[in-house]
């Protein structure tokens, strides 16, 4: 990466999605079920930690289940920094479904499952639905990036739908639109900027550095 020209202003938050579980290798919902990193996902979570603490992040914020928290600590362990962890990170709690596969929910759960893909809101499994999982962690990622310098770098260590929901909602989207940002790969991470009229975009489901805009839309 060209450090001179990739000039940063204003904060910076990387949500980062934690490593591979033996769920994530099955489909099988997890939601808030505590389940540990399989030795891939501890090794993925140590690759990418040295790629984010090259960005020298000023604080690391993370959700208290275990999947999160191990992924976390490995950037903790590279830069000194403290991890911060809220329950207000978890991921998605969705009742009846956790611990089904997809092709279990489908199968059982048809109309339900067939509604949440289409955007409508919904309660998977009795569960939580997606504007109450942004109203609980949004408010934590908003609280922490506010203490840090005006160029400082906040890492969230979270969940995929968890950090779906929360980018939709710094981003300003409707909560039908926040499925069209797709999902993130295990230990990829998506950047927000600051910017002048708020919040932006800039890497999404990344697994390298992310480089300078270059062109016309910088």
């Amino acid at each position: 990466m060209n450090e001179d020209a990739y000039k940063r202003t204003g904060r910076r938050i990387v949500l980062w999605r934690h490593g591979q579980t033996a769920w994530n290798l099955d489909r099988r919902f997890q939601g808030t079920t505590d389940i540990p990193l399989t030795e891939s996902g501890v090794a993925q979570a140590r690759r990418a930690a040295r790629l984010l603490a090259s960005l020298k992040p000023d604080a690391i914020i993370a959700s208290d289940l275990k999947r999160a928290s191990a992924t976390a600590v490995e950037l903790s362990e590279l830069t000194g920094l403290p991890v911060v962890y809220d329950e207000a990170l978890r991921e998605t709690y969705a009742g009846v479904w956790q611990g089904l596969t997809h092709e279990e929910i489908k199968q059982r759960y048809e109309e339900q499952y067939t509604a949440w893909k289409r955007g409508e809101p919904v309660r998977r499994g009795g569960g939580e639905l997606e504007t109450e999982v942004a109203d609980r962690a949004a408010p934590v990622v908003l609280r922490h990036i506010e203490r840090l310098p005006e160029d400082g770098t906040l890492v969230v260590a979270s969940h995929g739908g968890t950090i779906r929901t929360t980018i939709g909602r710094l981003l300003g989207l409707e909560p039908r639109h926040w499925e069209s940002l797709g999902g993130l790969s295990n230990c990829c991470w998506s950047v927000l900027g600051e910017g002048a009229r708020g919040w932006r975009l800039l890497e999404h489901n990344a697994g390298t550095l992310p480089e300078p805009v270059l062109g016309d839309d910088d």
